[in-house]
């Protein structure tokens, strides 16, 4: 759970459940329209790379009208927003609005970058009445130079909830394409440094463009999952059922899960913290990935 530490901000709130963020860009009326229905954990309006520059301004100004159209089944709704200056600063003023949960923030290289977002957020929260800290950050990772600073980028701001690499950026910012020799290193890194937070760590070993071999793309999913990621960034509607079924319990993870704890309830009886379940000794770690896997299954 992350604590809020700044004054007036809401309690602190469980890190959300994303199996799935579908990216759809905010001019297009018509995609925003649909994406309610794509069965996705959250809507991310896109204000940056998918909006042409002359088309930036129309985004904006519909933005309140996209931000209730895409909430209408429950999925979180976030934004994301501009790197330059001008750019970030019109995406803030159109973003901070009620229904938004969370702001996608890209090409994220530092703690200071994140600390000036979070204190202009704040203002135009307090501003407009809205509940202090509610809206929460996802940073993206896309430089190599963000990689020396994942710590300090990760415990920035108590508005962190999440971090995920930028697989074709970062790619394009070393020179390489987006393989999985070059991207593990990277996503691992993110990996680490988001759990050692506390946030939520999302992405997989790849391509975020690979979304017509989906049997490529479940491999990469169900791989990402045992690494230790918790959803992953959707560019096309056909990921999305992908994701949340790869980041989502098996029928035979969860009756292994079951067992685990049954038989750690036997074990307590007879007073001990180890013991044999089906032929593999088990202890407190693996009980804990027990619990975790029937929560995870218990907000599905």
């Amino acid at each position: 759970m992350i604590k809020d530490t700044f004054p007036g901000v809401e309690s602190a709130r469980s890190v959300p459940l994303w199996r799935s963020l579908l990216f759809v860009p905010a001019h297009v009326p018509r995609f925003v329209e649909g994406a309610h229905e794509r069965g996705a954990d959250g809507v991310i309006l896109d204000l940056e790379d998918s909006v042409p520059q002359d088309q930036k301004g129309e985004a904006r100004r519909q933005l309140p009208e996209s931000v209730a159209k895409v909430a209408r089944k429950g999925a979180s709704v976030l934004v994301r927003v501009n790197r330059g200056l001008r750019a970030l600063a019109a995406d803030l003023d159109a973003a901070v609005v009620a229904g938004v949960d969370a702001l996608v923030l890209p090409k994220t290289d530092s703690a200071e970058l994140v600390s000036e977002i979070a204190n202009a957020v704040w203002e135009l929260e307090r501003e407009r009445n809205l509940p202090l800290g509610r809206i929460r950050f996802l940073a993206q990772i896309e430089t190599p130079s963000a990689l020396q600073r994942l710590a300090a980028i990760a415990s920035a701001h108590p508005r962190m909830v999440a971090m995920a690499l930028g697989p074709e950026d970062f790619s394009a910012a070393v020179g390489g394409a987006p393989e999985f020799d070059l991207l593990l290193m990277p996503n691992l890194s993110v990996l680490f440094a988001a759990r050692a937070a506390g946030l939520l760590p999302l992405g997989y070993v790849g391509s975020i463009g690979n979304f017509s071999d989906t049997h490529k793309l479940r491999e990469a999913a169900a791989h990402a999952r045992r690494l230790g990621f918790a959803g992953a960034l959707a560019i096309h509607p056909t990921q999305v059922a992908i994701f949340n079924e790869a980041f989502s319990p098996s029928a035979q993870e969860l009756e292994w899960a079951r067992g685990v704890l049954s038989a750690e309830n036997d074990a307590a009886i007879r007073g001990v913290s180890a013991f044999s379940f089906d032929g593999k000794m088990i202890d407190p770690p693996v009980v804990r990935r027990a619990h975790e896997i029937l929560a995870l299954a218990s907000h599905n």
